[in-house]
Protein backbone atom coordinates (compact mmCIF):
# COMPACT_ATOMS: atom_id res chain seq x y z
CA UNK A 1 0.00 0.00 0.00
CA UNK A 2 1.01 3.20 -0.90
CA UNK A 3 2.16 6.07 1.63
CA UNK A 4 -0.17 8.97 2.66
CA UNK A 5 0.62 11.45 -0.27
CA UNK A 6 -3.30 12.18 -1.12
CA UNK A 7 -3.92 11.99 2.93
CA UNK A 8 -1.12 14.48 3.63
CA UNK A 9 -2.56 16.91 1.35
CA UNK A 10 -5.89 16.90 2.87
CA UNK A 11 -4.60 17.13 5.84
CA UNK A 12 -2.26 20.28 5.32
CA UNK A 13 -5.32 21.87 3.33
CA UNK A 14 -7.09 21.36 6.92
CA UNK A 15 -4.61 22.79 8.81
CA UNK A 16 -3.83 26.28 6.83
CA UNK A 17 -7.92 26.56 6.25
CA UNK A 18 -7.94 25.67 2.11
CA UNK A 19 -10.88 24.81 1.06
CA UNK A 20 -11.08 21.49 -1.30
CA UNK A 21 -13.93 20.47 -3.65
CA UNK A 22 -14.01 17.24 -5.02
CA UNK A 23 -16.27 16.02 -7.94
CA UNK A 24 -17.89 12.50 -7.76
CA UNK A 25 -18.29 10.59 -10.65
CA UNK A 26 -20.86 7.08 -10.70
CA UNK A 27 -19.06 4.72 -12.77
CA UNK A 28 -22.98 3.70 -13.21
CA UNK A 29 -24.47 6.83 -14.40
CA UNK A 30 -21.36 8.64 -16.23
CA UNK A 31 -20.76 8.39 -19.92
CA UNK A 32 -17.04 7.50 -20.64
CA UNK A 33 -17.06 8.83 -24.09
CA UNK A 34 -17.76 12.64 -22.29
CA UNK A 35 -15.09 12.48 -20.18
CA UNK A 36 -12.28 14.43 -21.42
CA UNK A 37 -14.94 17.11 -22.24
CA UNK A 38 -16.76 16.44 -18.64
CA UNK A 39 -13.15 16.96 -17.20
CA UNK A 40 -12.45 20.43 -19.19
CA UNK A 41 -15.44 21.97 -18.25
CA UNK A 42 -15.06 21.52 -14.54
CA UNK A 43 -14.88 24.61 -12.30
CA UNK A 44 -10.80 25.33 -11.25
CA UNK A 45 -11.13 25.30 -8.07
CA UNK A 46 -11.94 21.53 -8.16
CA UNK A 47 -8.89 19.65 -6.34
CA UNK A 48 -10.16 15.83 -6.22
CA UNK A 49 -12.21 13.16 -8.42
CA UNK A 50 -13.85 11.07 -6.70
CA UNK A 51 -15.20 7.29 -8.01
CA UNK A 52 -17.84 5.48 -6.76
CA UNK A 53 -21.48 4.49 -6.62
CA UNK A 54 -23.65 2.42 -4.25
CA UNK A 55 -24.23 -0.27 -6.90
CA UNK A 56 -21.82 0.10 -9.60
CA UNK A 57 -21.31 -3.35 -12.24
CA UNK A 58 -17.80 -4.79 -12.06
CA UNK A 59 -15.75 -3.33 -13.86
CA UNK A 60 -17.30 -0.34 -14.86
CA UNK A 61 -14.62 1.65 -11.91
CA UNK A 62 -12.06 0.15 -13.48
CA UNK A 63 -12.85 1.86 -16.93
CA UNK A 64 -13.84 5.38 -15.70
CA UNK A 65 -10.55 5.50 -13.23
CA UNK A 66 -8.23 4.57 -16.24
CA UNK A 67 -10.76 7.52 -18.35
CA UNK A 68 -9.46 9.94 -16.00
CA UNK A 69 -6.89 9.84 -15.08
CA UNK A 70 -5.77 10.45 -19.29
CA UNK A 71 -6.98 13.60 -19.20
CA UNK A 72 -6.12 15.27 -16.04
CA UNK A 73 -3.73 14.88 -13.25
CA UNK A 74 -6.05 15.53 -10.17
CA UNK A 75 -6.06 12.85 -7.54
CA UNK A 76 -8.47 9.98 -8.35
CA UNK A 77 -10.22 8.77 -4.72
CA UNK A 78 -12.07 5.79 -4.55
CA UNK A 79 -15.60 6.31 -3.13
CA UNK A 80 -16.88 2.81 -3.31
CA UNK A 81 -20.08 1.24 -2.78
CA UNK A 82 -18.60 -2.35 -1.46
CA UNK A 83 -14.98 -4.42 -2.39
CA UNK A 84 -16.08 -4.87 -6.15
CA UNK A 85 -15.55 -0.82 -6.90
CA UNK A 86 -11.56 -0.95 -5.67
CA UNK A 87 -9.17 -0.01 -8.87
CA UNK A 88 -5.13 -0.39 -8.81
CA UNK A 89 -5.03 2.74 -10.43
CA UNK A 90 -6.95 5.11 -8.45
CA UNK A 91 -4.76 7.58 -6.43
CA UNK A 92 -6.51 6.70 -3.10
CA UNK A 93 -9.42 4.76 -1.72
CA UNK A 94 -11.45 6.18 1.15
CA UNK A 95 -11.95 2.85 3.21
CA UNK A 96 -15.17 3.64 4.35
CA UNK A 97 -16.90 2.35 7.54
CA UNK A 98 -20.38 3.21 7.99
CA UNK A 99 -21.11 3.94 11.57
CA UNK A 100 -24.30 5.66 11.21
CA UNK A 101 -26.12 2.46 10.77
CA UNK A 102 -26.05 -1.03 12.67
CA UNK A 103 -25.14 -3.47 9.95
CA UNK A 104 -21.90 -4.97 10.24
CA UNK A 105 -21.53 -5.72 6.64
CA UNK A 106 -20.64 -2.06 6.07
CA UNK A 107 -19.03 -1.45 9.59
CA UNK A 108 -16.28 -4.08 8.84
CA UNK A 109 -17.17 -7.09 7.07
CA UNK A 110 -16.81 -5.19 3.07
CA UNK A 111 -13.58 -3.62 4.60
CA UNK A 112 -12.25 -7.21 5.54
CA UNK A 113 -13.00 -8.31 2.49
CA UNK A 114 -10.79 -6.00 0.78
CA UNK A 115 -7.91 -7.03 2.44
CA UNK A 116 -6.21 -9.74 0.60
CA UNK A 117 -6.68 -7.55 -2.69
CA UNK A 118 -5.17 -4.18 -1.25
CA UNK A 119 -2.22 -6.42 0.09
CA UNK A 120 -1.31 -7.30 -3.71
CA UNK A 121 -1.67 -3.90 -5.26
CA UNK A 122 -0.28 -0.37 -4.37
CA UNK A 123 -2.85 2.00 -3.35
CA UNK A 124 -3.28 4.38 -0.54
CA UNK A 125 -5.88 3.59 1.82
CA UNK A 126 -7.23 6.49 4.03
CA UNK A 127 -9.84 4.50 6.95
CA UNK A 128 -12.64 7.17 6.40
CA UNK A 129 -15.62 7.39 8.92
CA UNK A 130 -18.50 7.44 6.83
CA UNK A 131 -22.05 9.20 8.55
CA UNK A 132 -25.61 8.85 6.51
CA UNK A 133 -27.42 11.66 7.54
CA UNK A 134 -31.22 11.94 6.55
CA UNK A 135 -31.25 14.14 3.76
CA UNK A 136 -35.06 14.00 2.95
CA UNK A 137 -35.13 11.47 0.42
CA UNK A 138 -34.56 7.28 0.64
CA UNK A 139 -30.74 7.62 -0.60
CA UNK A 140 -29.04 4.65 -2.69
CA UNK A 141 -26.92 4.41 0.55
CA UNK A 142 -29.88 4.01 2.88
CA UNK A 143 -31.72 1.35 0.53
CA UNK A 144 -28.15 -0.72 -0.24
CA UNK A 145 -26.98 -0.78 2.88
CA UNK A 146 -30.28 -1.30 5.09
CA UNK A 147 -29.37 1.51 7.68
CA UNK A 148 -31.21 4.54 8.39
CA UNK A 149 -29.30 7.80 8.60
CA UNK A 150 -29.31 9.94 11.90
CA UNK A 151 -32.00 12.47 11.61
CA UNK A 152 -30.89 16.33 11.41
CA UNK A 153 -32.96 16.96 14.58
CA UNK A 154 -30.40 14.65 16.71
CA UNK A 155 -27.30 16.94 15.84
CA UNK A 156 -25.84 15.75 19.82
CA UNK A 157 -25.90 12.38 18.18
CA UNK A 158 -23.95 13.10 15.02
CA UNK A 159 -21.66 14.75 16.62
CA UNK A 160 -21.09 11.67 18.90
CA UNK A 161 -20.75 9.56 16.18
CA UNK A 162 -18.16 11.26 14.59
CA UNK A 163 -16.00 11.64 17.35
CA UNK A 164 -16.56 7.93 17.90
CA UNK A 165 -15.35 6.77 14.42
CA UNK A 166 -12.22 9.51 14.97
CA UNK A 167 -11.73 7.82 18.66
CA UNK A 168 -11.87 4.44 16.61
CA UNK A 169 -8.19 5.63 14.60
CA UNK A 170 -10.38 7.01 11.36
CA UNK A 171 -8.36 10.14 9.73
CA UNK A 172 -11.24 11.26 7.98
CA UNK A 173 -15.10 11.90 9.07
CA UNK A 174 -17.48 12.10 5.77
CA UNK A 175 -20.88 13.63 6.53
CA UNK A 176 -23.17 12.56 3.74
CA UNK A 177 -27.03 13.47 3.21
CA UNK A 178 -27.06 10.72 -0.16
CA UNK A 179 -26.76 11.18 -3.93
CA UNK A 180 -29.77 13.78 -4.83
CA UNK A 181 -30.69 14.70 -1.05
CA UNK A 182 -33.15 17.17 -0.79
CA UNK A 183 -31.73 18.48 2.42
CA UNK A 184 -27.44 19.00 2.65
CA UNK A 185 -26.58 18.58 6.10
CA UNK A 186 -27.46 21.85 7.87
CA UNK A 187 -24.59 24.26 8.54
CA UNK A 188 -25.12 24.00 12.36
CA UNK A 189 -24.29 20.44 12.00
CA UNK A 190 -21.16 20.92 10.27
CA UNK A 191 -20.07 23.50 12.97
CA UNK A 192 -21.05 21.74 15.57
CA UNK A 193 -18.86 18.26 14.56
CA UNK A 194 -16.11 20.28 12.82
CA UNK A 195 -15.04 21.99 16.47
CA UNK A 196 -15.10 18.41 18.15
CA UNK A 197 -12.85 17.05 15.42
CA UNK A 198 -8.86 16.59 14.88
CA UNK A 199 -9.22 15.43 11.85
CA UNK A 200 -10.51 16.69 8.35
CA UNK A 201 -13.94 16.68 7.66
CA UNK A 202 -15.94 16.11 4.43
CA UNK A 203 -19.34 17.11 3.86
CA UNK A 204 -22.04 15.83 0.44
CA UNK A 205 -24.93 15.17 -0.36
CA UNK A 206 -27.63 17.97 -2.08
CA UNK A 207 -25.10 20.79 -1.99
CA UNK A 208 -26.15 21.59 -5.72
CA UNK A 209 -25.82 25.57 -5.58
CA UNK A 210 -22.21 28.36 -4.84
CA UNK A 211 -24.37 29.28 -1.61
CA UNK A 212 -24.94 25.77 -0.54
CA UNK A 213 -20.95 24.99 -1.06
CA UNK A 214 -20.05 28.52 0.68
CA UNK A 215 -22.28 27.70 3.52
CA UNK A 216 -20.42 24.44 3.87
CA UNK A 217 -17.19 25.92 4.15
CA UNK A 218 -18.35 28.51 6.57
CA UNK A 219 -19.71 25.92 8.74
CA UNK A 220 -16.13 24.00 9.01
CA UNK A 221 -16.44 21.46 5.95
CA UNK A 222 -12.37 20.67 4.85
CA UNK A 223 -14.14 19.63 1.33
CA UNK A 224 -17.47 19.79 -0.38
CA UNK A 225 -18.19 16.28 -2.40
CA UNK A 226 -20.84 17.84 -5.00
CA UNK A 227 -21.81 14.79 -7.69
CA UNK A 228 -25.53 15.18 -8.89
CA UNK A 229 -25.21 18.89 -9.66
CA UNK A 230 -22.56 17.81 -12.24
CA UNK A 231 -24.18 14.78 -13.23
CA UNK A 232 -27.55 16.56 -14.46
CA UNK A 233 -25.83 20.00 -15.98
Amino acid sequence: MKIQKTYKAILDASEKNQKLLAVLLDPEKFDLEKTAEFLRRLPSETTHIFVGGSTVPEGQTQELVNAIKLHTSRPVVLFPGDVSQISKNADALLFLSLFSGANPEYLVHQQIKAVPLLRSIDLEVIPTGYILVDGGNDSAVSVVTKTHPISQSEPGRIVDTAVAAELTGKKLIYLEAGSGALTPVRAEIISAVKKELQIPLIVGGGIRTKEQLKAAYEAGADMVVMGTAFETN
